[in-house]
């Protein structure tokens, strides 16, 4: 697992600028080490019509594991699964160049952070976050993007209202048998040729003092390239691919 997470960091701020790919979905070997509703085994992003579909597929039942409540905000978890991709953050309503853009699914039972106040602490839900490298994190570990306080960058319409580089966008999200699957609108991301992906599940953890960093990737469980390479390429239906 510390193999994983120190892959993961250590290509987290590189990525954005790697080379072509030949990969289109990212198929992974089981990870015996990972919890099977975290264990990825096929990720994918499709782009088919009006939609862009962001996939996964777990060697156990999607969304089975989740964290258990402790009954306040301050020290708890988040468990997600997440797309890192090379999407720069401007995409979706975010200041240019801000770190790693990545979908995330996320479910956590001691708060809510929909817009506008909407409750979704029961379910799993999606979000795009700027994901960061922070020592304070721990050694090479990723946050979501702190906004420090007096600052005021340029934000989605969506955002939660909370001080991070999240935004909690009402995409249909669904988890049956062994898939994760968002269906993004192509209108947010635009043109998808040469927009390159991986597959992550992962635990945060919000800081116990409420301060930043305030949202900590606290344990990777799989890596779907393994290395963070960002091997998968965004398929396009309408260009004679195949979902699968």
């Amino acid at each position: 697992m510390s193999k994983l997470r120190s892959a993961l960091a250590a290509s987290a701020l590189s990525f954005l600028t790697a080379g072509s790919v030949a990969a289109q979905a990212i198929t992974a070997p089981a990870t015996p080490a990972a919890a099977a509703p975290f264990d990825i085994v096929r990720t994918e992003i499709v782009s088919n019509g009006a939609d862009v579909a962001f996939k996964v597929q777990v060697r156990g039942k999607a969304g089975e594991l989740k964290p258990k409540a402790t009954g306040q905000f301050a020290g708890s978890a988040v468990y997600s699964y997440v797309w890192p991709t090379s999407l720069d953050s401007a995409t979706v309503g975010f200041d240019s160049a801000q770190g790693i853009l990545a979908l995330a699914v996320t479910f956590h039972p001691d708060f809510d952070d929909g817009a506008g106040g909407a409750v979704n602490r029961h379910v799993w839900h999606p979000h795009w976050v700027v994901l960061t490298k922070d020592p304070a994190c721990g050694p090479a570990a990723l946050k979501v993007k702190d906004i420090p306080e007096g600052a005021k960058p340029k934000l989605p319409a969506t955002w939660p209202g909370v001080p991070l580089l999240i935004d909690s966008p009402t995409y249909p999200t669904t988890l049956a048998t062994d898939t994760v699957e968002v269906k993004v609108p192509v209108s947010v991301i635009g043109a998808t040729e040469g927009v390159k992906f991986d597959g992550v599940t992962s635990a945060l953890k919000v800081n116990g003092n409420l301060h930043a960093p305030l949202l900590c990737v606290s344990d990777v469980f799989d890596v779907a390239s393994g290395d963070l390479s960002l091997p998968g390429k965004v398929t396009s239906i309408t260009k004679g691919a195949h979902a699968h």
